[in-house]
């Protein structure tokens, strides 16, 4: 071990530096703990995002127009003794809908 003290990554703004010299060993030992454990924790949560993102274009229906979101279930209307199916979502207190094709008879 070199007893000149080592040189901080380039990246570690000038602020953190300075207040991590003046840590004692005990405290930089705690510090080095928990920025492991926060590093691991981040890295998760972006890896869990990620997938979670991935997952839901995976399961966007295919014929699922781009203005509707992937939450949208598929409901059927009667309209004038006609029925048709709609794309239909929650958007805060509102319910949105979107046409989507009229329902074949033989279904």
């Amino acid at each position: 071990m070199s007893y000149e003290p080592p040189t901080p990554p380039a990246e570690l703004p000038t602020d953190i530096v300075n207040t991590l010299n003046g840590y004692s060993p005990d405290q930089l030992q705690h510090v080095a703990r928990y920025a492991e454990e926060l590093a691991e924790h981040k890295a998760r949560e972006a890896r869990l995002k990620e997938e979670s993102d991935e997952d839901e274009i995976d399961d966007r229906p295919d014929d699922l127009p781009d203005d509707v979101p992937a939450k949208a279930t598929i409901t059927i209307k009667e309209i004038n003794d006609n029925r048709y199916y709609y794309w239909q979502w929650r958007e805060g207190d509102k319910i949105k809908s979107k046409y989507k094709s009229p329902v074949n008879p033989d279904e």
